[in-house]
């Protein structure tokens, strides 16, 4: 399992469209994925910058000193996923935000462009069936992974190796081999890595009673996420 902290697609339960009133809007996640990619071709590293210059499109985000007028205010709108993850307690934040610390819009639409060119090479879940043997990309919300180790809400974040190793014992697994340089990207990624060892073959996490097809197409979902 290839975990990728970020959003797939953009919320469409909600209003039944990604871009609602606009007759481009993409039907589904890889028409979205298609689209970013067109859009953003021409910049470097996987950025988005053309597309968030878009007249129509940059009316739906909130930018730094530009918040479009069918931003809706508050938190923005959410995915059904999201929507699951405050029931678990988690704080997720809407992909039209791109602005603030917490904001996950810009890692995810640059996501959307490496999904695209990663097309029938490996499958993402849950909008590729999941293959009998090789790899598979997966959404991850790293705060499940903590939660799942013991560590406390507001204390999710390990910056040395004695933190680290005490979550990773809540999740049953050994000891880390010693790091270089420690800071919570590397913990996250390290404790993440272990919490999907440990529940891959939980056939529930794969099957979420609120993932319908339809959502399965147009959203994605958060692996962990019940």
């Amino acid at each position: 399992m290839i975990g990728l902290d970020l959003s797939p697609a953009l919320p469409f339960v909600d209003e039944g469209s990604y871009f609602p009133g606009w007759r481009d809007s993409p039907e589904d996640a890889r028409a979205l994925w298609a689209m970013v990619e067109s859009a953003s071709v021409d910049d470097s590293h996987f950025a988005v910058s053309s597309l968030l210059q878009d007249t129509e499109i940059r009316r739906h985000f909130r930018q730094h000193r530009d918040c479009g007028d069918l931003f809706p205010g508050g938190a923005g709108r959410m995915r059904v996923c999201e929507i699951g993850q405050r029931a678990m307690g988690l704080s997720p934040t809407s992909c039209f935000n791109l602005v603030g610390a917490a904001q996950v819009g810009k890692s995810s639409l640059t996501g959307m462009r490496v999904l695209h060119r990663l097309a029938g090479r490996i499958p993402v879940w849950p909008f590729d069936p999941l293959p009998k043997d090789g790899p598979a990309i997966v959404e991850i919300y790293t705060t499940i992974a903590a939660r799942a180790g013991g560590i406390r809400k507001g204390l999710s974040k390990m910056r040395d190796g004695t933190a680290l190793d005490m979550a990773l014992a809540g999740l049953g697994s050994a000891s880390h081999k010693p790091l270089a340089r420690y800071d919570d990207h590397a913990t996250d990624a390290i404790l993440t890595a272990a919490w999907l060892r440990a529940n891959a073959q939980r056939r529930a996490l794969w099957s979420p009673a609120a993932m319908t097809p339809h959502i399965a197409r147009t959203e994605g979902w958060t692996f962990g996420v019940s």
